[in-house]
């Protein structure tokens, strides 16, 4: 995992894993928005409540930001002021290359087995009704610890589907966050959040209302080195362990 920029009016990026050694959410430097990252994602990346970001930057909501604008992560943040982007570069034309010669056609796969069903059980804690994401074996577990992974890692195969935990809307869709390849996040409520990361096709747009148990992207490989499903579950901004308020298996 690739550790975050260094430079002084920076803050650090931490990723999955939580390279950076620290405990608590980074509370110094300035965040410059870039194209397709929401204040949810920021805060999620930084280990920010994203309420309590938006008003140390004075962003009511629904929260909308702009690329090029700094985002403080000072507590003690003053307004802050959004600059103008950059101006984009027209892209280089790609230059000719010779043709390559025609690969041998590969014999016909065997046709790959059925993916499974999501499990359907359900736990509610709280005000929340929790359900498997995914079927599969976890791999790797939650871990406190400043260097340990800050969810729950599901193996399966390609193209298993990847479902809704609990009923929420989508308020990130991307692949800007080191670590995560290609990321869901959805709101449960003001406190709850969940993260659904190496996604292989994400069925679902941001602003989307999903039901607990929707298919919302397949199991894919992308930000990782094998086929899973890394979830999190964050209570006010902070990574919890998700066994915790998953039905038990």
């Amino acid at each position: 995992m690739m550790s975050g920029c260094s430079a002084k009016n920076f803050a650090p990026v931490v990723d999955i894993y939580g390279q950076e050694a620290r405990q608590t959410k980074v509370t110094s430097g300035t965040h410059h928005v870039k194209k397709g990252e929401t204040l949810y994602s920021i805060a999620w990346r930084y280990g920010w409540d994203y309420r309590e970001l938006a008003r140390a930057n004075n962003i009511p909501a629904p929260y909308t930001i702009y690329p090029g604008q700094r985002i403080s992560l000072a507590l003690k943040a003053s307004p802050s002021t959004p600059s103008k982007p950059a101006p984009s570069t027209k892209p280089a034309s790609p230059k000719p290359s010779s043709p390559r010669p025609a690969a041998k056609p590969d014999k016909p796969a065997k046709p790959a087995p059925a993916p499974k069903p999501v499990p359907d059980a359900t736990a509610t804690v709280g005000p929340i009704t929790w359900r498997w994401p995914a079927a599969g074996e976890v791999v790797e577990t939650f871990s406190s610890s400043s260097h340990g992974r800050k969810g729950i890692a599901i193996a399966g195969r390609a193209n298993s589907p990847v479902a809704a935990a609990a009923d929420g809307r989508v308020v990130y869709r991307g692949s800007g966050l080191t670590g995560y390849g290609n990321l869901l996040i959805i709101k449960h409520n003001d406190r709850w959040l969940s993260a659904y990361a190496h996604n292989d096709k994400m069925l679902v747009k941001e602003g989307d209302a999903v039901k607990a148990g929707q298919q919302v992207a397949s199991m894919g490989s992308s930000g990782t080195y094998r086929t899973q499903l890394h979830f999190e579950i964050r209570k006010e901004g902070k990574p919890v362990d998700p066994l915790r308020y998953l039905p038990k298996q």
